[in-house]
């Protein structure tokens, strides 16, 4: 019977898990636009913000080399700096994404010193689309390749509130 129970309970126990991550939250209201981004590597947060006033935070993952700055093409670390969302992509194999203008002249002057590429494509995205059902679970781990990663449902949030040129400033 006990062989039972807990047979029983472990399917149990991964639904309620997978409900609770994808528990409905309060929208953003749609006028709300953000003149900034902020990420806090450590915190692993994005904020957007209307004039120093914070709008709408979201947890996120980022690159799965640890949370360094970004050296070269491949590390898979997340960059810092203060960047421009320059473009979006609504065909991402990532649900949606927004390209962030990395690299930077420092980034590019530090990755020749090392003999390397800067590196590119780094961007702030959804969940790849067949793995959307994860939600909130995919912040269990940093599995990114160097991007900053939300739910597709906070991708859909960010995309309308962040227009192209809006600065995104990537902390450590």
């Amino acid at each position: 019977m006990k062989k039972l129970k807990g047979f029983i309970l472990i399917p149990v126990l991964l639904l309620v898990t997978l409900a609770v991550a994808n528990w409905p939250r309060k929208p953003m209201p749609a006028e709300m636009i953000a003149d900034q981004v902020i990420v806090e590597k450590r915190a692993h947060k994005l904020v957007l913000l209307r004039k120093s006033v914070p709008l709408k935070t979201y947890h996120v993952a980022l690159g799965r080399g640890g949370i360094d700055d970004k050296t070269c093409e491949g590390d898979n670390r997340t960059p810092e700096g203060i960047y421009t969302i320059d473009s979006r992509n609504a065909q991402s194999r990532f649900y949606r994404s927004l390209h962030v203008s990395y690299p930077d002249a420092r980034h590019i002057a530090g990755a020749r010193q090392l003999g390397c590429n800067a590196g590119g494509a780094i961007m702030v995205h959804g969940i790849p689309k067949k793995l959307g059902w994860l939600g909130k679970l995919h912040r269990l781990i940093d599995w990114t390749a160097g991007c900053i990663a939300v739910t597709n449902e906070e991708i859909d949030e960010i995309w309308r509130a962040v227009p192209n040129g809006t600065p995104i400033v990537i902390q450590p």
